[in-house]
């Protein structure tokens, strides 16, 4: 079982009285959850180096808020000034930080193994290690799940990371300033980014791409017409936008999408992703030059029955109420 509430319920006997006996607590992920938990307990715990060492790992060396991603991806947030860095962070905090990616899991050893860290070249640039621990939190969130449909890898850009958000973003300036400098007339929706899922990202991606390219066609770009040289589609398998949210908050949105031209296909699933468009199961091709995939999510894929762990079909922990795994 892992032990997840030490902060909570350990008594002054558990934390012994050494640096060299002090309880060892691993946080792996350094989101939202992660990054907050590890400097709470830094602040508590962290300034007497005897009563406990607070590790926080995570496979980015700096923290930017998820839920922001869409806007990095559209080019209204600048990922770089936003973020913050781990290792200030850890010194401000009294924590430590450590790069890498989990991939691992002993509990007889009470050890997790760290993947080596590689630079863009495949050089390594640290190696694989190892990091026991007397108390282990696991909260390395969530990333997009293709549910195995043929082509989203090929194809589709998800928006799990800011590397994949400025990818995003990278090719869309791109076409854009492929349509201005082409000597041939701008067509129709000559620039159309499909996306795939109509959650809150999917949402948010479409209505911020329509501000954002607006900004380009105004700023100089004037070969650029954001309501023709750019079209904006949503694919969504269920009955309505949003559909985690009411029914008048989604039939608001899907008004206001429309009033933004943003094309919204409901009822229609995506089994495959082509080069030139998304496949429905009824047949039908949506044409697209470039696609994004926010249809879901999952735990990551080491997670799936890690040394025993209790796991569901999403790869996520099995937990009771006390957040403590079921085995």
């Amino acid at each position: 079982m892992l032990r997840v509430s030490f902060a909570l319920n350990a008594s002054r006997e558990q934390v012994v009285a050494t640096e060299q006996q002090a309880h060892e607590i691993v946080i792996v992920g350094g989101g939202a959850g992660g990054l907050e938990l590890a400097t709470r307990l830094g602040n508590k715990l962290g300034k007497k180096k005897n009563r406990a060492h607070i590790t926080l790992i995570d496979a980015s060396p700096s923290h930017l808020w998820k839920p922001l991603l869409y806007e990095v991806a559209a080019g209204s947030l600048d990922s770089y000034a936003e973020r913050l860095e781990y290792l200030a962070q850890a010194h401000w905090h009294h924590f430590r930080f450590r790069l890498g990616r989990m991939d691992g899991l002993d509990r007889a050893r009470q050890e997790i193994s760290v993947a080596p860290t590689l630079d863009e070249e495949g050089v390594e640039i640290i190696p694989r290690r190892s990091f026991r621990y007397d108390t282990l939190i696991i909260a390395v969130g969530s990333v997009g799940n293709d549910f195995g449909v043929p082509g989203v890898k090929e194809h589709c850009i998800m928006l799990d990371t800011p590397e994949q958000a400025r990818e995003f973003h990278r090719r869309h300036i791109n076409a854009c300033l492929r349509a201005h400098t082409q000597t041939a007339e701008v067509t129709a929706a000559q620039h159309t980014v499909g996306i795939v899922g109509a959650g809150a990202t999917g949402v948010e991606l479409a209505a911020e791409l329509h501000d954002t390219t607006r900004e380009l066609s105004a700023y100089g770009l004037e070969k650029i017409d954001p309501d023709k040289t750019l079209k904006l589609l949503i694919v969504e398998a269920s009955d309505r936008i949003l559909p985690g949210l009411p029914p008048r908050l989604s039939a608001a949105a899907a008004e206001r999408l429309g009033e933004l031209g943003v094309e919204v296909y409901t009822n229609e699933r995506v089994v495959e992703v082509r080069a030139n468009g998304m496949l429905t199961a009824d047949g039908k091709l949506i044409p697209a030059s470039m696609m994004v995939w926010s249809a879901g999510i999952k735990a990551p894929d080491f997670l799936k029955e890690i040394d025993g762990l209790e796991t569901n079909r999403n790869n996520q922990l099995m937990v009771r109420a006390t957040l403590q795994t079921t085995r």
